[in-house]
Formats: C-alpha cells, structure tokens, sequence
C-alpha cells in the first residue's frame, strides 16, 4: 500500500461515525427546550419503540445528547462529540466564521418563541429603561444573549463583557428562574418554555417578542468534515427531520403532549402540559433556510463584540443534503 492511501484510508476511519455491532452510531445534540421540539418528539417516539428517526434512517442508531445553550453545544461538534445538533444560528455563525468553515446548516426547524420577561408590575417599557439594570440570558453569546445586546445597543445603550450600562448576566436556563423570583436579575431574556415559566410560575410579563416570522431561534447543524464522509446517512437524517417538521405542523396536540411527556421523562418531574399549550402559539415549525438569513445574526454579533468586523461570504454556510 502507498503513504497517500493509507493516510486516506485513515482520514475515512477517523471522519466515519462510529459503529457497535455493525450499526452506525449518529449522535446528537439538542437542548430541552421547547424550541427543540423535533429532538423531543423524536424521543418520545423512540422511548415508546416507535424511533421516529431509527425508522427512517435502516442500519444507524440515534443517541441523543443535551446541552444547556448553543456555544457548549457547537464546542462539543468540532470536538466530534456529535455529529449533529439543533442549535440557534448565532453560535453556528460565530463558530463558522472563527473556524472559516467546519461546519454547515441543513435544516431551518423553528422560528420565534424568544423574547424579554420583566415583572408583571415593572415599570420597564422599552430599552433605555434598562439602564443600570440586570439581564439574564441563557449562556454568553448564545442567540438569546446576542439578540439582548444587540437590542440595547441598538437603543444607544453600551453594552459591554465587562458591563457597560446593562449588567447582562448569562446564567444557565434552570438558574434563570429563581434569580428572577429572588429579585437578583430586573429581567430575562430566554426561550420557550422557560419564558412561559417565568410567566406563569414568576409573576413575569412578556415586554418584548422576537418577531416569530423574521427570528431563526433553532436550525438543525452537522459537522462539515462529518457530512463529507456521511453523505448518505446526513441525507437520511435530513429528510426525516423535514417530515417530521410536516407532522408537527398537522399534528399540533399530539406533538403538544408528547413534548410534555418527554420534558417529563428527562426532567424527572411532572411538566405542564399547560405551559407547552401556552407558549406553543409563539413558534414556527419550518425547514427553509437561506444563507442570506444569516446576514442579521452577523450583524447582531459584530455590534455585539462576538466577531470581528470583517468580511467573509456566508454562501456555504447552509446547504441542502
């Protein structure tokens, strides 16, 4: 055998996904939200021995990983942890333009269900009340955090890591609450259904609303180097999530319920079916996505200090298995 085939035949080994008992092990990532809703449901049907993605992709076995928010979730993709993973489209951009690539979008998967929850009887109204204020967010530079910063900043407010006019103070999503019900924070700016937890279980009130139409919030991501050399299974995988994006749309109950139950099943106690009814209005379950949709994000993060103010072509950030 020569050098090149040998160091090609173990640049296959090493990008292929590994394999127990003749089975390809796909792995990945999610966050248990509601606006992962897919990886939920996905769960759900496999836990009842009806594997909603195991039916559709013949010779792979799905695991599933969770993450609290988006950088953690990216980190864990270039380090080949996962090889896919629903993630908002911030921490995607931010990775693909540090790493100049490494990684693609395949799949928009929802839209909207983010916003600012303040007490309901806060006098806070619009961004230049926030100053010398406290803002959760979910995990710094996650979606949720560049979108607050960019809103304040976009309002004259400075807003900077180390503090500026508004103290934004990222906090993993379970931590949000009892900051917000001790009165530690002046507001939150999170996902569904921690934004309807605030409200219905804190006292919180919706102040702004990411426009559900206009707002990515989840897309469905893979590492690059992975989908070169998986072509067929990304396909597959692809293809499963798009149906089952139409079967959340026709089915909006069912997929309520089982969203519920799977919360349940993973957070080890009773989740509301209530509270996913309430917040369920406030999301968009669709797979388009441009490239061009991306340009925002950029924006957002450029104002708010995540990325260098240079330019670079977002063209092949998303593609279509």
């Amino acid at each position: 055998m020569t050098k090149l085939f040998l160091t090609m035949l173990a640049l296959c080994l090493f990008f292929a996904s590994p394999a127990i008992g003749g089975e390809k092990i796909l792995r990945v990532g999610f966050f248990p939200n509601l606006t992962h809703a897919h990886a939920l449901i996905a769960q759900n049907f496999a836990a009842e021995g009806q594997g909603w993605f195991e039916a559709r992709l013949p010779g792979a076995a799905i695991t599933w990983h969770s993450f609290n928010a988006g950088p953690s979730a990216m980190e864990a993709l270039f380090a080949k942890a996962v090889d896919l993973t629903y993630v908002g489209p911030n921490p995607v951009l931010n990775a693909y333009l540090r790493a100049r690539g490494g990684v693609s979008v395949v799949a928009g998967a929802v839209r909207g269900g983010a916003g600012l929850v303040v007490p309901a009887g806060s006098s806070l109204a619009r961004p230049a009340d926030f100053k010398g204020k406290r803002i959760a967010t979910p995990q710094l530079g996650n979606t949720q955090d560049i979108a607050c910063r960019f809103w304040l900043s976009r309002a004259g407010l400075k807003v900077t890591m180390a503090g500026g006019d508004v103290s934004i103070v990222p906090v993993a999503n379970p931590g949000i609450l009892p900051l917000f019900v001790k009165g530690e924070v002046d507001a939150a700016w999170t996902v569904e259904p921690w934004v309807s937890r605030l409200e219905m279980e804190a006292g919180g009130r919706l102040m702004y609303a990411e426009p559900a139409e206009t707002s990515l919030t989840t897309v469905l991501s893979a590492n690059a180097a992975w989908a070169e050399a998986e072509p067929d299974l990304l396909r597959q995988f692809t293809e499963a999530h798009r149906e089952l994006t139409g079967w959340i749309r026709q089915n909006p109950e069912e997929a309520q319920r089982r969203v519920a139950d799977e919360l349940t099943r993973q957070m080890r106690r009773t989740f509301p079916l209530a509270l996913v009814q309430h917040a369920w209005p406030r999301l968009i379950f669709e797979n388009a996505i441009e490239s061009g949709e991306f340009v925002f994000s950029f924006k957002a993060a450029q104002e708010a200090g995540f990325v260098k103010n240079e330019a670079m072509s977002l063209e092949k950030l998303v593609t279509r298995p």
